[in-house]
């Protein structure tokens, strides 16, 4: 376990019972559950959570608690062995939300109505709950049911037919993109709704649209289609406001530094940088249009100059002349950086499994807030606790339940 020397955590008295799986969910509490909440996780050895199921796997070994995936999404959490095919599996759900402030799922619209767990029934146990339903595309609607993932979702959003060159095919993301961008705006929604209940007394639902929280990141695109009817083309690299601008090899083994020229001044620094070689003097490089639309020849001339150097010294040579201009980093240059090393932004937590186990601090430190960080549970490991420490089940009881299949 990791942890801040202060002495308040301020979500501490708030407690979760969290359905969420794979990653657009479970990004959403991860905010609440580093500064004190606490957070159950309802899982089943019928249908286990897919994220532990992920690669990367310690040694390559693949298995329920050997996936990286898992560690680094479910930290802070308790995890609980819950059959929902059984109607005595929803009663103890039912339990846990009577004593929750927040419910949580990113299951297909309509799915927590099958088990009886939606909102309009929570709120009869508990009035003042605040349920978050996170989905591709929202509860209601033509699409509502339209399942699926962020990688199919980033095609749908259209950030995949964006990504790429202008004479190759749409080129995939490297990750689910949406399942990162999403949680932002659920977890911002959520403090609203708990500040609304702090103020009311009351709770309230928050229907979440995956597909529509990216579009915010896509009004330009949409604003010059409803405008001027242009739909915007794939331009590899390259941008409508700097030149030179993309990705330049460098010296060494598939090493890259991305450069970004956007102002005549920084045009000036730049050719500093190389040296002033004749042909920046060029009329069609005099100014940025003529860059741009000079882009080819121009990134031919800057990977002459960045190739007999390494990624770092044409960094740091750009950014002291003002230039934007940064290392394409890959996993060895990030766990060696030094300014993340500065903030000490990886931990380690022991693992009953797989030993040592890399963590990652919050990238937000709050001055005034304390934080923890412990491991993510193996599958339902708090089983027990959860029900008798917790819910306060009699050991007659839970094993009687037990016997039952309700815990597996």
């Amino acid at each position: 376990m990791v942890k801040s020397m202060r002495t308040k955590q301020f979500f501490k008295d708030i407690k979760i019972v969290d359905f969420t799986w794979i990653g657009a969910g479970t990004h959403i509490i991860e905010y609440l559950v580093h500064y004190g909440a606490e957070a159950i996780k309802v899982e089943s050895e019928l249908r286990p959570d897919p994220i532990r199921l992920l690669p990367p796997f310690k040694d390559n070994q693949p298995g329920l608690e050997r996936g990286y995936e898992h560690q680094y999404l479910s930290e802070n959490k308790l995890s609980i062995k819950l059959n929902l095919r059984n109607p005595k599996g929803i009663e103890v759900a039912k339990k846990l939300v009577a004593r929750a402030d927040i419910v949580i799922d990113n299951w297909t619209a309509g799915t927590m109505q099958t088990f009886g767990l939606n909102y309009e029934e929570l709120r009869k146990i508990k009035p003042d709950i605040i349920q978050v339903s996170s989905c591709m595309q929202g509860q209601t609607g033509p699409a509502a049911t339209h399942g699926g993932s962020g990688l199919t979702l980033t095609s749908l959003v259209g950030f995949n037919y964006l990504t790429g060159w202008p004479d190759r095919p749409p080129a995939g993301w490297y990750s689910p993109y949406t399942d990162q961008v999403s949680p932002i705006f659920a977890a911002v929604a959520l403090m609203a709704a708990l500040d609304y209940r702090r103020r009311t007394g009351k709770g309230q639902f928050l229907d979440l649209s995956q597909y529509e929280c990216c579009l915010h990141f896509l009004a330009p695109v949409i604003l010059d289609y409803t405008v001027n009817g242009r739909e915007f083309m794939r331009r590899g690299n390259k941008s409508s406001r700097a030149a030179p601008h993309g990705v330049y090899r460098c010296h060494g083994d598939d090493r890259w530094c991305a450069i970004a020229v956007y102002t005549d001044k920084e045009w000036q620094g730049f050719c500093q940088v190389i040296g002033n070689p004749g042909w920046t003097t060029e009329p069609r490089f005099a100014t940025l249009l003529g860059r741009i639309e000079n882009g080819d020849e121009l990134d031919k001339r800057v990977e002459e100059w960045t190739i007999s150097r390494s990624p770092e010294e044409v960094m740091a040579l750009m950014q002291a002349a003002g230039v934007a201009a940064g290392v394409v980093a890959n996993g060895e240059d990030m766990w060696n950086d030094p300014q993340l090393k500065h903030y000490e932004s990886f931990c380690e937590h022991e693992h009953p499994v797989l030993g040592s186990v890399v963590g990652r601090r919050r990238a937000v430190d709050l001055s005034k807030m304390d934080w923890e960080i412990h491991r993510a549970p193996l599958l339902g490991e708090h089983t027990e606790h959860v029900c008798t420490q917790i819910l306060g089940m009699s050991d007659e009881e839970f094993v009687g339940l037990m016997a039952e299949g309700i815990f597996e």
